[in-house]
């Protein structure tokens, strides 16, 4: 036994460094794919945030795009204006900063050259004369004629009398005087809207009324609806769709405003159709056929739109799949089961006992 024992190799001793550390790897693999979803889930936060902040900017670049064209057809109004009292100067200034905000504005660049043309044009110098000493005694039959003027509502000459009032005497019943302004100019824009169909003259003198005081609720409405008249006519023939817009609005609260041209009513008629016929060049018919039975709840079509609605409205049903129909059983004729029946059968008689 000695001799065996002595001739075995010696065992080595037990040593944990010498094992795998299989555990560990197992570890390392989960940390790295939780990493990964944890990556991928922020990256579908910040990409979702990034969607609404980009639909956010969009809007707010869409609401801003629409203040700057009414401040700028408000402008190109006044610059109208301006031209036609020959206040060359005010009417090049409207004109350059409309050019600078937007220089495609329809009929901006050719104003300003007729604007700069017309100054150029020199004037007759004015012949001196001496100057009287102004009668101050005059206010008051001025003033007088002034209240027959606006009696007889001729705004004009009101205007006119009333300047002459303030050029005699500027102190002269000051509040007065501020009060048939402002009646006079309210009223004459008034008038040059609904009657003249002189849209960016009426809105001029209402806007010069609001100086003298708050417009009441009509006037706005109706120098809203100028301006949004103007607006849609700067996009006729050329955005169907922006001047149903524009227009659909103007007629429904005041169909007969016109530019002396065009009623608004006349004009969202014909834009309703041109505009079915965009979405008929298109095929999209159930849309076209949808629009052109607007135009056609205001007035006739005409040949176009007419031969185009009823191909439309063809097409449009046609394109509808049938539905599937369902068989249904008359059940009138047959009791319902479960709910007893009278037979109105006579009982049998009931037999008499005998004694």
């Amino acid at each position: 036994m000695t001799e065996q024992t002595g001739n075995t190799q010696p065992i080595n001793p037990y040593k944990e460094d010498d094992t795998q550390p299989i555990s560990k790897v197992k570890k390392k693999n989960n940390w790295k794919s939780l990493l990964i979803g944890i990556v991928g889930f922020l990256l579908l936060v910040g990409l979702g945030g990034f969607s609404g902040y980009s639909a956010g900017i969009s809007a707010r670049k869409n609401a801003e795009a629409q203040i700057i064209d009414a401040q700028l057809s408000e402008q190109f109004s006044f610059a109208l204006v301006d031209i036609q009292f020959k206040r060359y100067e005010n009417a090049r200034q409207r004109l350059e900063y409309i050019i600078q905000k937007n220089p495609k504005y329809p009929g901006a660049q050719e104003k300003l050259t007729e604007v700069l043309v017309l100054s150029s044009i020199p004037t007759a110098a004015p012949t001196v004369t001496p100057t009287a000493t102004p009668d101050f005694s005059g206010a008051e039959s001025a003033f007088a004629r002034a209240q027959e003027l606006i009696r007889a509502q001729d705004w004009l000459g009101a205007l006119g009398a009333l300047d002459s009032i303030r050029k005699l005497d500027p102190t002269y019943k000051t509040a007065q005087i501020d009060g048939m302004y402002y009646f006079a100019l309210r009223n004459h824009g008034y008038s040059l809207i609904t009657n003249e169909g002189n849209l960016e003259g009426g809105i001029y003198y209402l806007t010069l009324a609001e100086r003298f005081g708050p417009l009441d609720n009509s006037a706005i409405g109706l120098r809203e609806a100028a301006r949004s008249y103007i607006t849609g006519a700067t996009f006729w023939e050329l955005d169907w769709g922006q001047a149903v817009s524009y227009f659909e609005q103007v007629a429904a609260g005041w169909p007969a405003l016109w530019d002396g041209t065009m009623t608004a009513s006349r004009r969202y008629f014909y834009a309703l159709m041109r505009y079915g016929d965009e979405y008929f060049i298109k095929e999209d018919f159930c849309t076209a056929y949808d629009i052109y039975q607007l135009a056609a709840a205001i007035d006739v079509l005409d040949a176009t739109a007419s031969s185009n609605s009823a191909h439309a409205q063809a097409q449009c049903i046609a394109s509808i799949p049938t539905a599937e129909i369902i068989p249904t059983i008359d059940t009138s004729a047959s009791p319902t089961v479960g709910v007893p029946v009278d037979t109105n059968t006579p009982e049998p008689p009931t037999a008499t006992p005998t004694p």
